[in-house]
Parts: C-alpha cells; sequence; structure tokens
C-alpha cells in the first residue's frame, strides 16, 4: 500500500508517480537550484563542486546533493527528512543517467534548430526557452558542448516539465560525440603548488617515486569510466597528501594531472575547483 502523501502537495504527488515509473526524483528550489549541503558537508567538505550541482562522495540522509540524492523509493521521498524540502520546493527535478536516459537540453532557437538538423526525432519536451529532446541511453553529462546545448545524463539532473510528446529513440553516436574533446583542446591551467616544507628536501629521496606516482594518477583519471569528477578530486587529494608538503611537485607534475582530467571532460575551472578542495581538505591552502 503507498504511503500516504501527507506534506509536499503538488510536487511531492509528482515526484512519487515520477519515482513509480522509475525515475529519481529530487525537490529544487526556486531558481532550479538543489537544496543546500547538510552539515556534515558543509563548504563541499567532501569534494564536490561549489555549485552544489556535483556532489563529492556522501551519504547524507537529505537531498543535500542534488542528482546523488535523487531516488526511486517512495519512502525517502515521503520521509519527514525529505518534509521542509518538498514544502518550500518550486519544482520537481529527476536524474535522466539513474534511469537509463539522455536529455538534450536546447536552450533557444538556434540550438532547436541544429538539433532538427543533426539529430534523430525522438520525444520532445517544450522548456522555458527551448526544447528538452530524450533518449534512451546514458552518458556523461556535459553542459556547454556547443552554443546553447547542454547534456543531462549520468551525474545530471534535469527539471520535469512533463512527458512531451513523440516516441522516444536510442541515443544515437552523434550525441555522445559531443562530449568527446581532442587532445589539442586541453587548455593548460594555473595551479597553485604548496610552498615547501623542510628547506625543499624531499623525504622520498628519489625523483623516481614522485614521476611513479604523477603516471600512476594519471592512469587513475585516464580509465574513469563513470563518476569522472570524483575519481579527479580523490586522485587529487592522494597526490597532495602525498607530496603536498615535501616541495618536490612542481607546476610541471599539476599540468599532467589537468591534462589528464581535461582529456576525459573536466573543465578547466572544474579542475581547479578539485584542486583547491583538495588543498582545503588537507590544510594546505596556506601553506
Amino acid at each position: 500500500m503507498t504511503q500516504p502523501t501527507l506534506i509536499g502537495g503538488e510536487h511531492l504527488h509528482t515526484a512519487l508517480a515520477l519515482a513509480a515509473s522509475g525515475l529519481p526524483v529530487l525537490p529544487l528550489r526556486a531558481g532550479k537550484v538543489p537544496f543546500g549541503n547538510c552539515r556534515r558537508c558543509a563548504d563541499n567538505a567532501c569534494g564536490g563542486r561549489p555549485n552544489m550541482k556535483t556532489p563529492g562522495p556522501c551519504a547524507c540522509p537529505g537531498p543535500c546533493h542534488a542528482w546523488a540524492a535523487a531516488t526511486t523509493d517512495p519512502h525517502v521521498i515521503n520521509s519527514l527528512t525529505w518534509a521542509r524540502a518538498w514544502r518550500v520546493a518550486a519544482a520537481v527535478a529527476y536524474h535522466p543517467g539513474g534511469a537509463g536516459l539522455t536529455v538534450v537540453d536546447l536552450d533557444n532557437a538556434e540550438a532547436i534548430a541544429w538539433a532538427r538538423a543533426s539529430l534523430p526525432a525522438t520525444r520532445i519536451v517544450p522548456t522555458t526557452r527551448g526544447e528538452h529532446w530524450l533518449y534512451r541511453g546514458a552518458m556523461q553529462g556535459a553542459n556547454g558542448v556547443r552554443p546553447g546545448v547542454d547534456i543531462k545524463s549520468t551525474m545530471a539532473y534535469a527539471r520535469w516539465l512533463g512527458p512531451g510528446s513523440g516516441t522516444m529513440t536510442a541515443l544515437p553516436e552523434v550525441v555522445r560525440a559531443l562530449i568527446v574533446k581532442e587532445p589539442a583542446s586541453v587548455r593548460p591551467v594555473a595551479v597553485t603548488v604548496p610552498a615547501p616544507v623542510g628547506g625543499g628536501e624531499c623525504p622520498h629521496r628519489t625523483p623516481t617515486y614522485l614521476d611513479r606516482g604523477i603516471a600512476m594518477a594519471e592512469q587513475r583519471i585516464s580509465e574513469a569510466h563513470k563518476a569522472v569528477h570524483t575519481t579527479v578530486y580523490r586522485t587529487f587529494l592522494a597526490v597532495l597528501s602525498t607530496h603536498g608538503r615535501c616541495g618536490c611537485l612542481t607546476d610541471v607534475h599539476v599540468a599532467r594531472l589537468f591534462t589528464a582530467a581535461q582529456a576525459k571532460g573536466e573543465s578547466p575551472r572544474h579542475c581547479t575547483d578539485a584542486w583547491t578542495n583538495a588543498l582545503t581538505t588537507l590544510g594546505l591552502s596556506h601553506v
């Protein structure tokens, strides 16, 4: 028997219906913004991006981490833990990748014209400024893949605007190709390396140890098939925890890590955010 909907009104009713159909859902505040981090993850201590749209590793009970909080469990959705969120929610969102879907978010008339000329027909949902094109199949989400076009799938959320019209078709390769970046597109980023401690002498005794560690870190990032941002953050954290204080880590080494991350689709800003968060977590931001 379905748990009665006592809180949240229309948005909660919609969320429960969507969850029953297999869509993981979450509440949104005004402005299409997810609910803020819980105390355990305040100031992005878990490694999430500052805008709270992409989390770090977290097992918090409340809807504090956007797509990672999305669920199909009616007991969680209708729980007292989520009660306040539904009472003040402005909209319902869902995690497309969690349901094996991809949303091509077209933000203006030019983007819609491109889609009509370049993509196979599928289900279309009208939005405030454009259209959502829904396909069966999941991929890594990414923003700004071309002017006016975002990809909402894995590690992303989309606002629920209705079922749309048309028959949903399989995710085409032309959409998957939108997030593939050529190595030449990787841009160097200015980074901060902690100042040497103890006169700059490396306790590892040989630079081979550092070179091997950087090579292993590059490999770990390059082999990530999912949760790329989390992998990048954890890799940065591991490198800094080992080499962040000894003085042997240079801008050249860090540039190699950033290059590996950008080759996996991370933007320069996201690389910098992950690096800064790792420095802060280890107490190295003021070293």
